[in-house]
């Protein structure tokens, strides 16, 4: 994106411009990146304070160059192999919950009654027969 700021007019307010202006992420795009954030059009727009396409201000560039270069900076200072590996391995060492019991011949499942527990229901009983459903 820095690269694309850097050597494309840059607009607020739109994707594209009908003067060759261009939004960050577009700029981003053809030098490259290939991202898709919605919130960063959001958020650019909302940041320049505008309902109409126009050129972003010096102010508004620089502004965002120097977010850019320091988030680059933070993310150099990261090391995001190592994080990842360390995940991985709290993962691996993490006891697994137990989540079903065996189940023996004839012993009911989790959660269901043995026929000794059944009771008929008297909603559910046919009044002209004996057989409950």
């Amino acid at each position: 994106m820095l690269d694309g700021i850097r050597s494309n007019p840059i607009v607020v307010g739109a994707y594209t411009d009908s003067r060759g202006g261009i939004c960050p992420m577009l700029a981003a795009h053809r030098h490259g990146g290939r991202t898709s954030f919605v919130s960063f059009a959001r958020a650019w727009d909302a940041f320049a304070r505008t309902d109409t396409i126009r050129r972003a201000t010096e102010r508004e560039l620089r502004t965002l160059e120097h977010l850019l270069e320091a988030s680059l900076a933070r993310e150099e200072a990261t090391d995001l192999g190592a994080a990842i590996a360390e995940h991985r391995a709290a993962v691996g060492r993490r006891v697994p919950e137990i989540l079903a019991r065996r189940l023996k011949p004839g012993c009911p499942r989790l959660g269901q009654r043995s026929p000794e527990e059944w009771t008929a229901s008297p909603s559910r009983a046919n009044a002209s027969s004996s057989i409950v459903s």
